[in-house]
């Protein structure tokens, strides 16, 4: 029987504790309901390669086998487990090149305020005015044309002050 575990939306980097389904097809390894587990890529199963190991370790010590469709890695051989071990290594490179980046761009906008700029202060006032009126944040983002967000962060600061 075949079942199918979808975290929508989440990482692979967030822990276990993140990613319910994840959880769930772990927790069917240890009571050994599979022997394979299928995947398209091992970006889908973790970007640590601590996770990696200690989940390809899992495996084996249930007897599960792991398949991975992109780039065709099969762990019940030798060479598929180092593999696998390398693909893990450069799934964490690549996620720590992508926090530096992010970490260097911060960087360089020190001092710079970061994001959209800001409705006027007319706007605003629309805003508020229209909000005391009764209505809703998303009619007066479409009749304003400005986002959704702009209206419920200018309303939100209006409750706070």
């Amino acid at each position: 029987m075949a079942q199918e575990f979808v975290d929508h939306g989440i990482s692979g980097a967030k822990g276990k504790d993140r990613r319910p389904a994840f959880d769930s097809m772990r927790k069917g390894i240890v009571g050994r309901e599979f022997d394979l587990i299928m995947a398209w890529n091992v970006d889908r199963l973790g970007r640590s390669l601590q996770h990696l190991i200690t989940f390809l370790d899992e495996l084996h010590s249930k007897n599960v086998d792991l398949f991975l469709y992109r780039p065709r890695l099969d762990t019940t051989t030798p060479a598929g487990k180092m593999m696998f071990q390398m693909l893990g290594v450069f799934a964490d490179f690549e996620r720590a090149v992508v926090k530096e980046r992010i970490n260097a761009g911060l960087t360089r906008a020190q001092g710079k305020k970061l994001g959209r700029p800001r409705v006027s202060l007319g706007v605003e006032s629309k805003i508020r005015k229209l909000r005391s009126t009764g209505k809703g944040i998303r009619k007066i983002a479409g009749g304003l044309r400005v986002g959704v967000s702009t209206v419920k962060r200018v309303v939100d600061e209006q409750e706070v002050a």
